[in-house]
């Protein structure tokens, strides 16, 4: 068993980061939170989760913190969810947003995520609500960000990252395009959030 793996980031999308480390590159799916801590960044080390698909393929979940990945893995305990359903509950709240969300009983927050519905959102509740707890130390406040990034640049990479979240790219484009003439000096991650809440009200 994988229990993290650290070396230097040698591509990075919302979806994805290569880490090179002893001579191999290592492929691993991440969420945005994991995204946004490790742009800007030249190494990392991510806590990896290793799944075997039935097909017998393994693929490799990494996470920048430690509670992201508790919380992925507790996730994973729920029935109905999968690897790429627990990566998109992550994808949309930090660590200390969805342990808060979860034991708030916050089912709205809870379907406001692509792909969870009512019966996915009270399972999340009910299985884990008295398991989480708000994590300590996540480590997202002082992440590096693409400050000097193109607008088009985070247009492409806010529209890429809802459309991995489930969201039609067309009508993710329009609210990215809304929300960055509204907030030019926005982040990629306020984007993305501002882009979500909008989506939900």
């Amino acid at each position: 068993m994988i229990a993290y793996i650290e070396g230097r980031i040698d591509e990075l999308t919302p979806a994805t980061a290569v880490l090179e480390a002893g001579g191999v590159g290592y492929e691993l799916g991440i969420s945005l939170q994991t995204y946004e801590a490790l742009s800007g960044k030249e190494r990392a080390r991510l806590y990896v989760y290793e799944q075997v698909r039935q097909d017998a393929a393994t693929q490799l979940f990494g996470f920048a913190s430690k509670p992201e990945r508790t919380l992925f893995l507790q996730l994973l305990s729920v029935s109905g969810i999968g690897g790429q359903t627990a990566r998109t509950v992550v994808s949309a709240y930090s660590p200390e947003e969805l342990a808060r969300v979860i034991a708030n009983e916050d089912k709205r927050a809870l379907t406001a995520i692509k792909g969870i519905g009512k019966k996915a959102a009270e399972r999340i509740v009910v299985e884990l609500r008295d398991k989480v707890g708000l994590p300590q130390g996540a480590g997202y406040t002082d992440a590096g960000v693409p400050g000097m990034a193109a607008v088009q640049t985070l247009y492409q990479e806010a529209v890429g990252a809802l459309s991995l979240l489930g969201y039609d790219s067309a009508t993710a484009g329009r609210a990215v395009s809304a929300i960055t003439e509204e907030n030019p000096s926005a982040t990629l991650e306020d984007i993305i959030k501002l882009t979500l809440k909008r989506f939900t009200k």
